[in-house]
C-alpha cells in the first residue's frame, strides 16, 4: 500500500476512475455474456394514453453506458502511465482525453456494425406477388378451404397456406403464381 500512499492527486484522481471505468467495464462484459445489455432501457409515454410509444434506446446513441466506460477506462489507465513516466501534467491530460475518446468512438463504430448484422426474420408475404411457387398440399376451389405452396421467399425456403378463386382443385406438384395475399395465407392462380 505504499506505493499507493506516493502518488499526486492527478494519479489519485486517474486511479480511481481508471479502477472505476474497468470495473464498469467488466461488469458489462459479464453482463453481455450471460444476456443482459448493460444499456440503460427508457420507455416514454409522451401522449398519457398508458400504452409505451418509444423505446428511447437505439443502441446507435453517440451516447452509451458502454462508451462512457470505455472512455474513463481507458482515459483513466493512459494518464496514470503517462504521470508515471513524468511526462507534463497538461499533456498527460491531452493525450488521456484523446485516448478516452478514441476508446468512445471506436466502441460506438463496433455498436454499429454490430446491429448493422441484425435482420428482421418476419417473412413479407406482399413481397412474394407474381412469384412462382409449387403446390404442397392439394388447394381446393373457390377459397373453400386451403393448402399448401412451398417457394423461396426473402433467401428462405418456406411453406405457406395458400387459396384460389379458380373453378378446380389445384393439385400437388403443380406450378402456380401467387396473385397477392390476405393475412396468414397466399392467394394462388394455377400458372399456364
Amino acid at each position: 500500500m505504499d506505493w499507493f500512499k506516493q502518488l499526486t492527486g492527478l494519479e489519485i484522481a486517474y486511479f480511481v476512475i481508471a479502477c472505476i471505468g474497468t470495473l464498469a467495464l467488466l461488469v458489462q462484459i459479464v453482463m453481455m455474456l450471460v444476456g443482459a445489455s448493460g444499456d440503460a432501457d427508457l420507455d416514454t409515454d409522451t401522449d398519457a394514453d398508458g400504452v409505451l410509444d418509444s423505446h428511447t434506446d437505439t443502441g446507435v446513441s453517440l451516447f452509451t453506458v458502454k462508451g462512457l466506460t470505455a472512455f474513463f477506462a481507458i482515459g483513466g489507465w493512459t494518464g496514470l502511465a503517462m504521470l508515471s513516466y513524468n511526462v507534463n501534467v497538461g499533456v498527460s491530460i491531452a493525450v488521456s482525453v484523446a485516448a478516452g475518446l478514441a476508446a468512445y468512438i471506436v466502441v460506438w463504430l463496433l455498436i454499429r456494425l454490430v446491429l448493422r448484422l441484425q435482420e428482421d426474420g418476419t417473412v413479407n408475404y406482399a413481397s412474394a406477388e407474381g412469384k412462382t411457387a409449387t403446390v404442397y398440399v392439394s388447394i381446393p376451389p373457390q377459397r373453400s378451404g386451403r393448402g399448401k405452396i412451398t417457394l423461396t421467399l426473402q433467401g428462405r425456403f418456406t411453406e405457406a397456406d395458400a387459396v384460389t378463386d379458380e373453378e378446380e382443385r389445384i393439385p400437388v406438384d403443380a406450378s402456380v403464381e401467387i396473385v397477392g395475399s390476405a393475412g396468414d395465407f397466399f392467394v394462388v392462380k394455377r400458372k399456364v
